[in-house]
């Protein structure tokens, strides 16, 4: 019995490493023919997918050194908004994947149909992510994918994607954004999965914009698909990078923002029209920048929140306030020029040089020519001085008492003359101060007319423009 026996116990240690190479290689070996179904129907082939279901937790490759190419397109189904505060963008998107499972094969007429629907759980998954994804999904989830007879798996589902990107809003609202979408593996590296593009990003383009339903301000214009470069390395994960350029529909912010704002500053133009004296002109300029302060504060919402750069739009609103309250401090200016001059002192000659002359001249307002004096006052006193210095009157002056009064009526009428020229030289600068004035507001009035102008000229161009996009 022992001689019996001692062969028994050399043969079992050498049996059993064949043994579990056996059972370790069986699931291999198997897979490396197809499937065989029992029956032509489908609860036969979900019976022989068995074996396939207990290999998802491996990548489906016979060889491990084989690498699982992955095709994906999505179609872009609608963009739900853009947040320019926290520089995020959400669409929604028809996401579709497919792969090749070598474990899985069948012949369709033995197993009576081509593909069948298979829980997500009972199949490998690749792990690809969107690197700029910064919310959870909450679209609907698909709980099937499609196998079929030669292997391929198709897995679609829809996808909400918040996804970050660099908003560029300094030509709002007449801006494009460009974001981008990058689809990569996880975990695995270039040499075990790579991503393809299934078609062209113009049909993908082309099929978005058939399907869109919903856009809000938003316009779709393309998706780009950059092509891709391979290094020799392959530690590296590989990506499918998917721009997409949107732009903004301007007509609701053109109505309702720059529209109004014109129209109030066209309105502030005319109202250099109104006399400068007057009161009532900068009580009107007072009420329009109380109303241009109202309209902002309504308006705020439509307005960006934050950037990288502070948008034209509010520079623009900014100047249209500014030129208002400059317009309001002019009239003041004004006002106390025309009300005031005559107790102000000489106008210096600087200011008379530049603006009486220069600015003058430029906004075609040139300076009063000055009015001839009175020769009446002069001849009296020229007559009055011969009489006074002759010796016939001073010998008729003691003899008679009435050219006695006539020379004391010759040194009133002097000093007279003397009040005269002092009004008539206040008189002047005052008149200057006047001219001064009338200048300054001829000279506001020339800018708000060029501003207002290449305001509107520059709007039409704009908004002309981003039609022709």
């Amino acid at each position: 019995m022992a001689s019996k026996d001692t062969p028994l116990k050399w043969l079992l240690p050498s049996v059993k490493p064949t043994l579990v190479m056996f059972i370790i290689c069986m699931p291999a070996l198997c897979s490396t023919s197809n499937l065989t179904c029992s029956e032509p129907n489908q609860p036969a082939l979900l019976h022989a997918l068995t074996p396939v279901f207990n290999l998802s937790a491996i990548r489906p490759v016979q060889n491990i050194t084989t690498c699982t190419k992955i095709s994906m397109f999505f179609t872009l189904y609608g963009i739900l908004g853009v947040d320019e505060k926290s520089q995020l963008l959400m669409t929604y998107i028809w996401l579709h994947y497919w792969w090749e499972n070598e474990f899985a094969r069948w012949d369709p007429a033995q197993c009576g149909s081509s593909k069948i629907s298979l829980p997500r759980s009972k199949m490998w998954l690749p792990d690809i992510v969107i690197n700029e994804f910064m919310d959870e999904n909450s679209a609907p989830p698909v709980p099937y994918v499609y196998l079929h007879s030669d292997g391929l798996i198709h897995d679609a589902h829809p996808v909400r994607i918040v996804s970050s990107c660099n908003l560029d809003i300094y030509t709002f609202p007449f801006d494009i954004q460009n974001c981008s979408l990058t689809f990569n593996s996880y975990i695995h590296y270039i040499r075990d999965i790579k991503i393809i593009l299934g078609i062209s990003a113009e049909v993908i383009t082309g099929r978005s914009k058939d399907v869109m339903t919903t856009m809000g301000e938003w316009e779709l214009l393309d998706i780009t698909s950059p092509n891709k470069t391979y290094t020799e390395d392959g530690y590296y994960v590989d990506t499918l990078v998917f721009h997409i350029r949107v732009k903004r529909r301007a007509t609701l912010y053109v109505v309702n923002l720059l529209l109004p704002s014109c129209f109030l500053i066209t309105v502030d133009l005319f109202s250099f029209l109104l006399p400068p004296q007057s009161v009532d002109r900068s009580s009107f300029k007072m009420t329009l920048i109380l109303g241009y302060t109202v309209f902002l504060l309504i308006m705020n919402d439509l307005l960006p929140i934050t950037g990288n750069t502070i948008p034209l739009i509010n520079v623009f609103f900014s100047l249209c306030l500014a030129l208002m309250v400059a317009s309001l401090l002019e009239t003041v200016l004004i006002t106390n020029l025309l009300c005031g001059s005559a107790d102000f002192s000489p106008v210096p000659h600087w200011i008379r040089v530049f603006v009486l002359q220069i600015l003058g001249f430029l906004v075609c307002m040139p300076q009063k020519t000055k009015e001839p004096r009175d020769s009446g006052m002069d001849t009296v006193a020229a007559k009055s001085k011969t009489d006074d210095g002759s010796p016939e009157v001073k010998r008729m002056a003691v003899q008679d008492k009435a050219l006695q009064e006539l020379r004391s009526l010759s040194k009133d009428l002097q000093a007279i003359r003397v009040q005269v020229e002092q009004q008539v030289k206040g008189s002047k600068s005052s008149e200057e101060w006047k001219q001064v004035g009338f200048i300054i507001d001829r000279l506001l009035f020339v800018l708000y007319i060029l501003f207002v102008s290449v305001s509107f000229i520059a709007i039409i161009i704009i908004w002309a423009s981003s039609f022709g996009q």
